[in-house]
């Protein structure tokens, strides 16, 4: 993990430079407000997958370009990726943004809800803004225009990321984080930190992290059993796979469930689908399975990975099948540097309106963020921003990746003014030099 950044940060014990007024940056904000809204709704009412996001992609830089910035585009397929130069020398600081969209078919009842469609893996699907990424756009490029206004006065450089594919490429393509790093976005300027947030379930306006790790890292899990075919009427005349499948799953339930200590770190093993056969009275020859393992702790996850094999393999045996166990990283662990988590109480505290409005000590989350791919190169802190809607309970709220899922509009300031505050409060704070 990257401590050098936060060490040199804390070690400036005053501002570098004189500090931008927070009322400057309250009253940007809240003159932005029906422009993030009218942003945020319209990529809502038009969402695109991973990887396809040409046309948010479009008006991010469109934008961006008109604010004067310099700005990359197509950068890991639809990446767009701005340098916005300040007025005085200092380091340099991201502020990053997902743009994807997921094949899931809207519920929310809105008037600007999705209608649209997209192709995933080879099939028309249904693709809907089920996670929040149409508000993290908006908000990033209200944070852009607030922080052109003040460039004069911003000691430093701030690189605007907004990436596609953070939740995942499509089969067969590469895209994301990952991507979008071996094309150059964290180079030339290269930061010293990046943050961002993400939308969540939790009082509207109110901000919340943890040091440390925050969100898990995650591994697709596949299962190949291979049998033999045989007809429903005569099982023994082969060998039975959607058994011995119906085995496998209860055995991993059981592995998380019954040897993992969950007071000590979360883990999570799941297995989401299973495909095998065509006809009711036919065992097939083969089946196929997949999930998701989250973990936070290196020496836990390669135990687990080491006993799902050793049971799948046990298993195998016992059935005589032949199986293969696959682990494939689909992202690192969301790693707030613990330094800077800290000094970030100040500037988040600033944006949402007092120190009653965060919480710097959440518990872990299980769900991943590709964000952390870039995290693992500067370092850096992300955080989530409540959008409950008005009167509405975490538990009574739909969230991330359902159908039902929205964002309460009026936590969108608070949103741009997270953004602003902490690439102002860090480039103050950071050591003075030239500008790269």
């Amino acid at each position: 993990m990257k401590s050098f950044l936060a060490v040199a940060l804390l070690a400036t014990t005053a501002p570098a430079f004189a500090a931008i007024p927070l009322a400057t940056i309250e009253s940007g904000a809240q003159a932005l407000q029906p422009q993030v809204v009218s942003w945020r709704r319209h990529i809502h009412q038009h969402p695109e997958l991973g990887n396809r996001e040409v046309n948010t992609a479009t008006l991010v830089a469109k934008h961006l370009k008109s604010l004067g910035l310099e700005v990359r585009e197509q950068v890991g397929k639809t990446g767009v990726v701005a340098v916005l130069r300040g007025g005085m020398p200092g380091g340099t600081v991201a502020l990053r943004a997902d743009m994807d969209a997921l094949p899931v078919k809207e519920a929310t009842g809105l008037p600007f809800a999705s209608t649209a469609t997209g192709l995933w893996n080879g099939a028309t699907v249904p693709v809907a803004h089920a996670c929040g990424h149409d508000a993290h756009v908006a908000m990033l490029l209200g944070a852009a225009s607030l922080l052109t206004s003040l460039k004069a006065d911003i000691p430093g450089t701030i690189v605007f990321i907004f990436q596609p594919a953070e939740e995942g490429p499509p089969p067969g393509e590469e895209g994301g984080a990952k991507l979008m790093l071996k094309e150059g976005a964290l180079a030339n300027p290269r930061p010293d930190a990046i943050f961002g947030l993400h939308v969540w379930p939790g009082r509207a306006g109110t901000l919340s992290w943890r040091p440390k790790g925050m969100m898990a890292e995650s591994r697709q899990l596949k299962i190949s059993i291979n049998g033999a075919q045989t007809h429903g009427a005569q099982p023994w005349r082969g060998i039975d796979v959607i058994s011995q499948t119906a085995t496998t799953v209860q055995e991993l339930n059981r592995l998380t469930a019954r040897t993992i200590d969950p007071t000590q770190t979360p883990t999570i093993l799941t297995i989401a689908t299973i495909n095998a056969g065509l006809r009711h009275n036919i065992i097939p020859e083969n089946v196929e399975l997949a999930g998701t393992m989250r973990t936070f702790d290196p020496e836990q996850r390669d135990r687990l990975m080491a006993d799902v094999t050793r049971t799948v393999d046990a298993i195998a045996t016992a059935y005589g099948s032949r199986v293969k166990t696959e682990f494939i990283h689909a992202g690192p662990l969301t790693w707030n540097e613990p330094a800077l988590a800290a000094w970030l109480e100040g500037p988040l505290a600033e944006a949402a309106g007092g120190r009653q409005n965060i919480d710097p000590a959440i518990p872990p989350v299980t769900p991943s963020e590709d964000v952390s791919v870039f995290m693992e190169q500067v370092g850096g802190v992300y955080y989530f921003l409540g959008i409950n809607p008005p009167g509405k309970a975490v538990k009574d709220t739909p969230p991330n990746h359902s159908p039902y899922f929205t964002v309460n509009e009026d936590a969108l300031p608070v949103g741009v003014k997270a953004h602003a505050l902490s690439a102002i409060r860090f480039l103050e704070q950071s050591p003075a030099r030239e500008a790269k």
